[in-house]
């Protein structure tokens, strides 16, 4: 969390094709930013530095180190390749399947937990209440939305992208629920994906919604297999930010 002596730049372009030479850049914190093109970091020298994002190529100290951490990724969170790999009906009903039944695991840790803990953010990562409320927005997002086209997909608990309230949805970013009281809406939103992924066909994965997922391209197509994949590599995804930093905040206390 940046210190009121910290200097935020936020929505900027002023740094695009900047060159930082012979600074003290100790400190530094790139967040929810993008680059086009290639970002490029040499002739530095430092004690620690901590990389996490999407990237395409990821070189260092020119050894390129992009297969080896996406396989340990995978070793770390497998349900990441299944999110990754599943076209076909069957392989999103077996990749949905394997997320339900790793969460369940996970929330069981979790409820034998001192509350407290659920609420605390490590290195200002989401908390674990938090990244619940973000997955019960992304399923509203990318399930309730676009597939099932429902009448009122979002839920006031969610919790967008940065925390923010996209476009209108009506998320009470303030709320502070407790684990139940998040559980309650989440799990019943992995429920209609459930019962959604058991009877969808390879036909029904090719159809375009008519409904642009809020805050994305509206001139993109959206089909529902493309929907489920975000579903699913979100799950994934945060799932394993969840564990990484329960076992974190287990060690501390």
């Amino acid at each position: 969390m940046p210190s009121e002596q910290t200097r935020t730049y936020a929505e900027t372009d002023q740094f695009r094709g900047a060159l930082l030479h012979q600074s003290d850049i100790g400190g530094l914190e790139i967040r929810d930013c993008w680059f086009e093109e290639r970002l490029k970091i040499v002739d530095c020298w430092g004690s620690d530095v901590y990389l996490a994002g999407d990237f395409g190529r990821i070189v260092v100290n020119d050894v390129d180190v992009t297969a080896y951490v996406e396989a340990e990724l995978d070793r770390i969170e497998p349900n990441r390749a299944l999110a990754r790999e599943a076209e076909t009906a069957e392989e999103i009903r077996a990749a949905w399947a394997s997320v339900e039944k790793t969460w369940a695991a996970t929330v069981e840790r979790a409820r034998a937990l001192p509350e407290e803990l659920l609420h605390r953010r490590v290195d200002d990562e989401w908390s674990f209440i938090e990244t619940q409320r973000h997955l019960l927005y992304a399923g509203d997002k990318w399930l309730g939305h676009p597939v099932l086209e429902e009448d009122e997909p979002y839920h006031p608990l969610g919790f967008g992208p940065a925390g923010a309230d996209e476009a209108g949805t009506g998320l009470t970013v303030d709320a502070d629920p407790s684990l139940e009281e998040i559980l309650a809406p989440r799990l019943a939103r992995m429920g209609t994906m459930s019962v959604y992924v058991s009877t969808v066909t390879d036909a029904d994965l090719d159809r375009l919604c008519t409904r642009t997922p809020v805050g994305n391209d509206p001139e993109a197509d959206y089909s529902v297999r493309r929907c489920l994949k975000v579903v699913l590599a979100e799950e994934a995804e945060h799932h394993r930010y969840a564990v990484r930093d329960l076992a974190v905040l287990t060690s501390r206390d």
